[in-house]
């Protein structure tokens, strides 16, 4: 909406609506502008407000970002992900889900697709990783 400025200016302050408000009622954020042309307070209001609307949503994938890295598990010792046995017999089994394979050479060569379908089977079923480890 526009309404009269305040400040300096004198009677043409006092009888132009030159001042620009600028509500975004999703996130009620409100945004003004008070220069002398009413076009060019739209205009600068409207680049604040799409300022404060990107560094909302930037902040929010921020957030998204940092939630998903506190839920990883620290890489220290004892925390694996998956176990490649070579000698004397060949098995790779997935700690997290339990998924095991023989078939070491295609997994060395980059044969993940089934270690891929269990976790992702496991996201699905809605179970923890915790869980799963646990039905050992």
């Amino acid at each position: 909406d526009t309404y009269r400025s305040s400040g300096a200016g004198g009677q043409h302050v006092n009888t132009t609506d030159s001042a620009v408000r600028i509500t975004h009622i999703p996130t009620n954020i409100v945004v003004t502008s008070s220069q002398k042309s009413q076009h060019q307070n739209r205009d600068i209001a409207m680049k604040a407000l799409k300022s404060r609307l990107y560094q909302m949503e930037l902040d929010r994938r921020n957030q998204a970002i940092n939630d998903a890295h506190e839920n990883k598990g620290d890489a220290g010792w004892g925390n694996q992900i998956r176990s490649y046995v070579l000698q004397p017999y060949q098995m790779v089994k997935d700690l997290r889900t339990n998924y095991e394979t023989s078939d070491t050479q295609g997994v060395l060569n980059g044969d993940l697709d089934g270690f891929m379908a269990a976790t992702l089977a496991l996201d699905v079923s809605g179970k923890s990783r915790a869980e799963a480890q646990g039905e050992d």
